[in-house]
């Protein structure tokens, strides 16, 4: 009975673990990595043909984004997921399989053209995302099912996502039995739409996430409403549009939310008619989803609005873009507007378009809602990134950067303590995975400490054997290999470094010089770097 950890240890995304039980062979989620990786992971400690079944945790692209990959290796056992989560995922995977297709015909493009490139292809077509998607079987919130002899399962309502679930697995080998709980991802509480996480009681082992392990959202709740109300009316004032990275399942239809009540109650004075364009047509789908009344994912006051026949994430001056050509029409009308556009991240979609248009725009208004990964163009603009390169071209970063604080579909430190300690019984271990390296480093210090949990953190490859309750192997580990190339240019490019740590250095010492020698300094600095920043 093994328990191996191949994704998000010590990082946020890519989450997979593994399980072995008597001559079952098991994943629990098959994510793809997102941003900067700074561990390799393991590979999977068995053949993907030979997997029985894999449990998905949610439909969110880090869990489940390399499901068709795992079809296209030969895996052709069940996906077990909830019924949420099935209509979910039915979508994201095309639209993964779409970006994939997309980019690998960019970097041939890019090749052909004679840029150091790999050989661009895709690591799944749409054909394997489809072939994964038959094999999704859905399942009920709240049901014990006897998957086989050796397993049994439940799916409790997590809070994060429609659909987003914990999953209970109780595993039986040789006369043993152990009941391990995995996460999910914990959703943080009082959130639009959906259910506050419900806790389970009890649990042998737990593996649980720690994305926000080091963090307090806020002491206070914030009235989000209010807030962006107040953004939207500074904005349209000066001229501007509102555009806002969102992830197009889960993130959107919240904000869908939030606007409508800003709508409903008229609170952007001067601007009570303005107009809101989803631009992706993943988002699109997905509020579909959403609109389809999944009753037992819904929270008391969204269900009071259904029941009085509200749709809670429609408005007037609602827009929805399906097409390119659409979606470029929007940065041609000048009216002040909301764009809500994916990736959440900007790392690829339609929102590095609206950037193009709107970034350079001292008027308008970049608002992020979500997490933003080290190594993200999301993250670079919150951070203070000065100017970005879009489609080959260099924007000057002038519109307003702001954060919608406290946002989240994650729990917090709070919120995860509360989680781990409504078992009844302290598990025998809880492992701590989907967090950054000195997150779930403190918040594993944090849990033992003051919460009394045999705690772990392991890193990619490490096994673990829930029967005799031991280390088979703890891995340690291991950093990402930078991209290969010659030990020459490994050499000339550490000379670059240290001439500009010497740049550095020479542009100190000159503090206080005369404006005219300074400003031709400047110039110079300035004149290469447009010679090389190309």
């Amino acid at each position: 009975m093994k328990l191996t950890f191949v994704g998000a240890d010590h990082e946020v995304t890519g989450s997979c673990h593994c399980i072995e039980v008597g001559k079952k062979r098991i994943l629990v989620d098959y994510g793809m990595e997102q941003g900067v990786n700074v561990f390799e992971n393991a590979p999977l400690p068995f053949d993907e043909a030979s997997i029985d079944y894999v449990f998905l945790t949610h439909a969110h692209v880090d869990h489940s984004g390399m499901l068709p990959q795992l079809y296209a290796r030969g895996f052709r056992g069940q996906i077990l997921m909830t019924d949420a989560t099935a209509d979910l995922c039915s979508i994201m995977l095309r639209d993964c399989a779409h970006i994939q297709m997309q980019e690998a015909e960019w970097k041939q493009r890019k090749k052909k053209r004679g840029a150091y490139i790999d050989d661009g292809e895709p690591i799944y077509t749409m054909e394997d995302a489809d072939g994964a998607i038959r094999l999704i079987v859905p399942f009920h919130y709240d049901r014990i099912y006897d998957l086989c002899d050796e397993v049994s399962f439940r799916f409790t309502d997590i809070g994060h996502l429609l659909g987003s679930a914990s999953i209970e697995l109780w595993l039986r080998e040789n006369g043993n039995e152990k009941k391990i709980v995995f996460s999910g991802d914990i959703g943080n509480t009082n959130q639009p739409l959906l259910r506050d996480p419900i806790p389970t009681k009890q649990a042998d082992y737990v593996v649980m996430e720690s994305t926000y392990g080091n963090r307090i959202h806020t002491s206070e709740r914030v009235d989000y409403v209010s807030e962006l109300a107040k953004i939207l009316k500074e904005t349209f004032d000066r001229g501007g549009n509102v555009v806002i990275p969102s992830f197009a399942v889960g993130r959107t239809q919240e904000m869908l939310f939030f606007l409508r009540k800003i709508k409903v109650g008229r609170l952007v004075e001067g601007w009570e008619n303005f107009e809101v364009y989803v631009d992706s047509p993943l988002a699109v789908e997905a509020t579909g989803i959403f609109q389809r009344n999944l009753s037992d994912c819904y929270d008391e006051e969204t269900m009071e609005l259904i029941r009085q026949g509200i749709n809670p994430i429609s408005f007037p001056g609602l827009k929805l873009s399906i097409t390119s050509e659409e979606s470029k029409q929007i940065n041609f009308d000048m009216t002040p507007k909301v764009i809500l556009s994916a990736s959440g991240m900007c790392e690829a979609g339609r929102i590095r378009h609206h950037l193009k248009h709107n970034l350079w725009r001292e008027e308008c208004t970049i608002l992020f809602v979500g997490y933003q990964a080290i190594g993200t163009l999301g993250r670079a603009l919150v951070d203070g990134v000065e100017s970005v390169k879009l489609f080959g071209e260099t924007i000057d970063v002038n519109a307003h950067i702001l954060t919608l604080a406290g946002i989240s579909g994650h729990a917090d430190k709070n919120g995860l303590t509360d989680w781990v300690c409504a078992f009844e019984n302290l598990p025998q271990r809880v492992f701590l995975v989907h967090g950054e390296d000195e997150t779930i480093k403190s918040f594993c210090k944090y849990l033992h400490e003051e919460c009394g949990q045999t705690t772990y953190a392991p890193y990619s490859g490490t096994v673990f054997d829930m029967v005799a309750d031991e280390f088979i192997y703890e891995a340690e580990p291991v950093a990402v290999k930078k991209k290969e190339g010659s030990k020459r240019v490994s050499e000339v490019f550490a000379r670059l470094l240290a001439a500009g740590n010497r740049l550095l250095t020479v542009i100190a010492h000159n503090e206080g010089g005369t404006n005219k020698d300074l400003a031709k300094f400047a110039d110079q600095i300035n004149s290469l770097c447009d010679k090389w920043d190309r």
